[in-house]
């Protein structure tokens, strides 16, 4: 009964107010998952409080070079002003080249984070994306993707 109430007070607390999702959103992402990264990062509004994103990027460490593919639904939230939240869960592909070791990959990944919605159509965000990598040779345990990134809405 308790996890009944908290689940109605979840989805009560999410439908109540208006959430304004620009319908395209498109910029980087920029962070750091055993090394250094930037990904070109696209959003697509879906309704009300959801929406797509996806996340073409590199990584680049001392031994190894990859690339991947990312996409994330997400669930928005408005908390005030211009502030927002969002949680998500995906997937993802990728290649990466460890010298005399390449191959491909796979991943899931969950998302969490908070953004800002500026009066132009500017958008600056932190989030924190667990990956779970299936790769022995690249990644076979949980990463932590901690990312700024900054997007124009239209």
């Amino acid at each position: 009964m308790r996890n009944i109430f908290f689940m109605l007070l979840f989805l009560g607390a999410t439908t109540l107010s208006a959430q304004s999702i620009a319908k395209n959103a498109l910029g980087i992402r920029v962070g750091d998952n055993d090394g250094f990264g930037g990904e070109i990062s696209y959003q697509r509004y879906l309704k009300e409080n959801n929406r797509l994103e996806f996340d073409l990027g590199w990584r680049d460490s001392n031994n190894v070079d990859a690339f991947k593919l990312v996409g994330l639904y997400q669930w928005v939230m408005p908390i005030d002003g211009g502030f927002n939240w969002y949680v998500g869960a995906g997937g993802g592909i990728g290649s990466f080249d460890a010298g005399d070791n390449d191959g491909t990959f796979a991943l899931v990944a969950g998302d969490l984070g908070i953004e800002y919605n500026f009066e132009i159509p500017l958008m600056i965000s932190l989030d924190m994306r667990p990956e779970l990598g299936f790769n022995d040779s690249y990644s076979d345990d949980l990463d932590l993707d901690i990312a700024l990134g900054i997007r124009y809405q239209f």
